[in-house]
């Protein structure tokens, strides 16, 4: 009997420590999920008003001295006038083709997956070409500002458009960072100790993702997520555009019956693996 009464009061102890364990969770949530469907649209160039392609913030401020990740949306047939920006930044194509060059370059669309870097101070256009065309923009800080060509200067970086039929893959056998034969993953930049990569995650994949130490923030480029965590206990199917993030240590589930692409900065070593 005594220990039956011992073990009954080491339950009901774990289950209190638990419950505390969730409470305190909740009221200090170690990730966030934002789906697309719920971010907030405004104008990336607010003084071109409805000339202006929409903008959404992920996460940060584009408006103040921030990092920010951004959705940024263009109508068909959008061409930019040339301009320059303030400060640099990072796209990835999500839907659409895009065009991102000199003024003078030749017309060369960029899909789905595909990547490139715009220098601050270097003179350039936008465009886009299918019904719907979306990206993700990321820049180390802000505030994110277009100016005309004549401000333009040279920051000492180099602009760079990677298509995405261009981009090198590495797997498990290569990486030591992948621990599943359906996942494999492709290196996009690099600064100081922040870095972002594209991860593929191949049909029928369940595993998880998760960054040693530090933060992450990724966002889905291409297909769709059922998403889960232990902070989102209820599955949540993603589309394009989503986002999650997380502090160090936290699991994310995911599990795609098609096929995913994921955008993920990190600034410790990032583990992808299978359930």
């Amino acid at each position: 009997m005594l220990k039956l009464l011992s073990l009954t009061t080491s339950v009901v102890l774990i289950a209190a420590f638990s419950a505390a364990a969730d409470e305190k969770r909740l009221d200090n949530p170690q990730s966030e999920l934002v789906p697309v469907e719920s971010v907030n649209w405004g104008y990336l160039n607010p003084l071109r008003g409805d000339k202006s392609p929409g903008a959404a913030n992920l996460w940060g401020d584009r408006t103040i001295d921030s990092a920010t990740g951004m959705l940024v949306r263009f109508k068909p047939g959008f061409s930019s006038p040339a301009h320059i920006h303030n400060i640099s930044y990072r796209g990835i194509v999500i839907k659409g083709l895009m065009h991102n060059d000199d003024p003078n370059a030749e017309l060369d669309w960029m899909a789905t997956g595909s990547f490139w870097t715009q220098p601050a101070g270097q003179n350039h256009i936008t465009a886009a070409k299918a019904e719907t065309n979306l990206i993700y923009l990321e820049i180390d800080e802000g505030p994110y500002l277009v100016k005309p060509s004549k401000a333009q200067f040279n920051n000492g970086e180099h602009s760079l458009n990677l298509h995405s039929d261009n981009m090198v893959w590495f797997n498990s056998d290569e990486l030591t960072s992948l621990d599943s034969k359906k996942v494999t993953l492709t290196p996009l930049w690099q600064k100081q100790n922040q870095q972002g990569v594209l991860v593929k995650l191949d049909a029928g994949f369940n595993g998880q993702l998760t960054s040693e130490r530090g933060s992450l923030r990724a966002v889905l480029i291409s297909g769709e997520l059922n998403y889960r965590s232990v902070e989102h206990s209820e599955a949540k199917q993603i589309e394009a555009g989503s986002y999650f993030s997380s502090v160090a240590g936290f699991k994310h589930q995911l599990k795609t019956e098609g096929g995913a692409i994921v955008y993920v900065r990190f600034n410790n070593k990032l583990q992808i693996s299978e359930q």
